[in-house]
């Protein structure tokens, strides 16, 4: 009998009112090029023969919090179970074993939350969704370089241009380089002596979950720590001379302390939700691991919450890192579901497997024998009106788990509009 392991959070947010990222029309606002490809696209002045899906047409303005009236209550407040509606959810895991972890939260009526809960404190390897917790200690830095000035850390972000070196090696994902004055898009790995924004790099991280380019967003996240109100003038060559010197373990140390105490300031404890390594084998030149990394339900609801809350750091700062999270291009795994075509989804997925081929056993992408992380993080705001979010995390070996989280998508969607 094939054993396996899936984790999952969802938590629900159906209104009773009316794989790329960040809205079409934000170019203007964050310097990403490959936005005006899109924006040309939505306009008809470019063609392209792969249509976006309607749910990735939204505009900048668009985009809101969800939560913002319930702003001051406590994470825990939403954590209370509802049995009716726990009965509700377990059915559709039916006969199934104790290895799967469920969390949900329904607020289609915020005056009348629905949760429930299954294992949701289990343990599993994050993968990419860990990217999240870089992209939180970036805005959490940039809050105190500009402690009351969001325009200023917006234009740091489309002003400041970081050169990736040894940091952004070696990933096999590939990153949309768009040149705006020739039109022409070209798709490739990133070298060494790439030069982007930071919101380009933090877009290249969340888009296409480039691991050179979170390795390269947490590295500047780390500078940021260091140099304090002189970051925005450091140049490249003080930067890399700073790394230099440094003593490694000083340097992991303030590395693990930026991605993982603004989690702890959520409520998020070591064991819920932690980031230990960076992205790239490049990156270790100068930085090592510390304390593993981990990721479980319970962990990513109590972040999912209070950022639809605005709780995130501040309330623009959580509307930011929500738009760096909406899909705008060709969607994968969970938010390919067809169900979900005409909805927004705001998305990060990881996937982490490993084969063994000795005993002859099928194993493949996705596949793994040994082992087979899937994560998927999504928010889904229907245009009726039904929105709520879903945290899929699975190990479940020998079978396609890309596949598994597209159906298990169209079954969530379905108990949920019932």
């Amino acid at each position: 009998m094939k054993k396996y392991i899936l984790t999952f959070v969802v938590l629900l947010v159906c209104a009773a009112f009316t794989i790329n990222y960040y809205p079409i029309d934000g170019y203007s606002h964050t310097g990403i090029k490959r936005l005006k490809r899109l924006e040309l696209i939505k306009s008809g002045e470019l063609k392209d023969p792969s249509a976006l899906p309607a749910g990735a047409l939204k505009s900048y303005m668009d985009i809101k919090l969800n939560l913002l009236s319930k702003k001051n209550d406590s994470v825990q407040s939403y954590l209370k179970v509802n049995e009716p509606f726990q009965k509700e959810i377990s059915n559709l895991f039916r006969g199934l074993d104790k290895s799967y972890s469920l969390a949900v939260l329904d607020f289609s009526d915020i005056n009348h939350i629905r949760f429930a809960q299954r294992n949701e404190t289990a343990g599993y390897q994050p993968g990419s969704v860990g990217k999240l917790a870089v992209l939180v200690g970036l805005f959490n830095q940039l809050s105190k370089i500009y402690p009351n000035d969001f325009e200023n850390r917006l234009k740091l972000l489309r002003t400041k241009s970081v050169k990736a070196g040894v940091w952004g090696l070696t990933d096999e994902h590939t990153i949309p380089i768009y040149n705006i004055e020739t039109q022409k898009l070209v798709k490739r790995q990133v070298i060494a002596s790439d030069v982007f924004t930071l919101f380009e790099w933090a877009d290249h991280m969340l888009s296409v979950s480039n691991n050179g380019a979170a390795s390269i967003v947490w590295r500047e996240v780390l500078l940021m720590q260091v140099f304090g109100n002189k970051y925005p003038t450091l140049t490249q060559e003080e930067a890399d001379a700073y790394f230099k010197t440094a003593n490694k373990k000083e340097l992991t140390d303030i590395g693990n302390d930026v991605v993982n105490l603004p989690l702890r300031k959520l409520g998020i404890t070591h064991d819920e939700w932690r980031l230990g390594s960076f992205f790239t084998r490049g990156a270790n030149t100068y930085v090592g691991d510390k304390g593993g990394s981990i990721g479980t339900t319970i962990g990513l609801m109590k972040f999912l919450v209070q950022l639809e809350q605005g709780n995130v750091i501040d309330e623009k700062s959580s509307l930011e890192m929500k738009r760096l999270m909406y899909m705008t291009d060709r969607r994968i795994r969970y938010a390919q579901s067809p169900v979900l075509k005409e909805a927004a989804v705001y998305f990060k997925s990881g996937s982490l497997y490993k084969c063994d081929r000795s005993n002859g056993e099928a194993c493949g992408k996705y596949m793994g024998n040994v082992q087979n992380f899937m994560n998927s993080v999504a928010i889904v705001e229907h245009p009726d009106n039904c929105n709520y979010i879903v945290v899929l995390m699975t190990n479940v070996l020998r079978k396609n788990s890309a596949t598994d989280h597209m159906m298990l998508a169209a079954s969530i969607d379905k108990v949920i509009r019932q």
